[in-house]
């Protein structure tokens, strides 16, 4: 009786410790989610069960070892047991009853990541090899009053803080996965017509600047698709909103360069002369330029223009078809387009 009182102590000193240092521990990052709250809630139940059973076997390990070894100058054989049917029974159904218990917590942890909020701000969120592009939705005045709705679209992702936020997410090559590890939970991003499209639930409840993270290996670059994450006050997120809604009103190789960041061009297309997934912009405009199917153009104003819209008609030499984004015809007005051409012809 003394044996079990002993390592019944231990293995609740040893749960104690241990517990209280792993949920403790900077396992994991900064919670700036209400998610977060929920999701690390479950990890420290797991965390307590970890340190219980791993307490549990060590400390019956140890003690046997320590306690019932054979002694310097004893001989014969130990007592051979060969089953017993009641310590069968435990140890089949308390494991059961603990799975059944978590997944009851897990479902209810689950129910309450994926609560809906009817004044969810909704975002769409576009991810492409290797850049995440966000859009908004916002009401802009026009000169005649009337009210009308305008898309924002940018590649860093702004939130208001404390308010519940539907990102709809789609790919417009391979499966991604949008992950920011302080909000804890992510999603994986496929590509397909609307049927494919995959939602996510976020309430970020703490101010800062954090990152999104790719956490499906989807190729060359995979390791640099990033994006910017700031949560900021509602003021300060309708400021930027209003701000962001109008057209741009600078010259046209600024709205340019605008557009080129944002649609995540300077993802692939270095500025700086060094080679990238595409080729750089840099002194690009009235060289020549060797195709893949070993012609040799000049990069006027026509050529540039038909990269953009139609990029596979004219693949440079050295580079893979089918990277560059086949829809920015429809997803930029010529307008933009233009400018994005006027900002190339700058960078000599």
């Amino acid at each position: 009786m003394v044996h079990f009182v002993i390592v019944g102590l231990l293995v609740v000193a040893s749960t104690l410790g241990l517990g209280l240092f792993l949920t403790n521990a900077p396992i994991l990052p900064l919670q700036a989610s209400e998610q977060a709250i929920t999701v690390d809630w479950l990890f420290n139940i797991h965390w307590w069960l970890i340190a219980f059973f791993f307490s549990l076997i060590t400390v019956f390990i140890l003690y046997s070892v320590f306690v019932f070894r054979r002694k310097r100058g004893e001989r014969g054989d130990g007592k051979y047991v060969s089953h017993n049917d009641r310590l069968e029974i435990i140890w089949t159904a308390i494991p059961i009853g603990i799975v059944l218990i978590l997944a009851v917590i897990g479902a209810s942890t689950l129910a309450d990541v994926e609560r809906r909020d009817a004044n969810a701000l909704t975002v769409d969120v576009y991810a492409s090899q290797w850049v995440w592009r966000f859009e908004y939705t916002a009401e802009v005045q026009t000169e005649a009053g009337e009210t009308i709705l305008t898309a924002v679209s940018t590649d860093t992702l702004v939130l208001p803080k404390d308010r519940q936020v539907l990102l709809r997410m789609r790919s417009a090559d391979v499966i991604h996965s949008f992950w920011v590890p302080e909000f804890r939970i992510k999603q994986d991003v496929l590509p397909g017509g609307d049927e494919f499209v995959r939602e996510l639930r976020i309430t970020p409840n703490l101010e800062g600047l954090y990152k999104v993270r790719c956490a499906e290996l989807c190729g060359q670059l995979h390791y640099a698709m990033l994006a910017d994450v700031q949560v900021v006050t509602p003021a300060e997120f309708d400021a930027w909103l209003a701000e962001n809604a109008g057209d741009c009103n600078l010259g046209d190789e600024q709205c340019g360069q605008r557009w080129a960041t944002t649609y995540g061009c300077t993802a692939c297309h270095s500025l700086t002369g060094e080679s990238g997934v595409g080729p750089t912009w840099l002194g690009l405009f009235g060289h020549e330029v060797s195709l893949s199917d070993g012609s040799v153009v000049t990069a006027d104003l026509e050529y540039l223009h038909t990269s953009i819209v139609d990029p596979n008609a004219q693949v440079v030499q050295g580079f893979q078809p089918g990277i560059m984004p086949q829809d920015f015809a429809v997803r930029l007005t010529e307008e933009q387009i233009q400018q994005i051409i006027a900002f190339i012809v700058s960078l000599q």
